[in-house]
């Protein structure tokens, strides 16, 4: 008897682990027709860095269509905010970056956008937004 219910709990555990682990990556972008163009996340938090600090952040993106996804431009909204460009085609089902650099020259609150423009179909501009606060230097005594 001990036997069978030991079976069956690690049976019912073996299970729980296993669909556990399947749905954990399986987090799936709807395919579109055309080129298509899926971010991991629209908004960067640099959240509270120092003067001066590294300002560099990755939007990573897929793209989700059945033809090549073709990047024309980066605008960030202000001179402080740099955004830099994949030159080739992403394919469809693969991954590319759109790097931005702020400069953290500045001191306080920032909120900016990178304005991309491509031939993602429906969505032929897509505005991402990064955010933070640049610390002051530590006053010297």
């Amino acid at each position: 008897m001990k036997k069978i219910i030991l079976i069956a709990m690690l049976a019912v555990v073996g299970i729980t682990a296993s669909n556990a682990q399947a749905k954990k990556g399986t987090a799936k972008v709807a395919k579109v027709e055309g080129a298509g163009m899926a971010f991991e996340t629209e908004t960067i938090d640099y959240g509270t860095i120092a003067h001066n600090a590294d300002g560099k952040r990755e939007f990573v993106f897929v793209n989700n269509g059945t033809k090549p996804l073709i990047i024309t431009n980066t605008q960030g909204s202000c001179g402080c905010t740099v955004p830099t460009t994949p030159k080739e085609p992403i394919a469809p089902g693969a991954k590319g970056i759109i790097g931005v650099k702020y400069a953290t020259d500045r001191v306080g609150a920032f909120t900016k956008t990178v304005t991309v423009t491509s031939n993602a179909e429906g969505q032929p501009t897509k505005v991402l937004t990064i955010k933070g606060t640049v610390l002051p230097d530590p006053v010297k005594s």
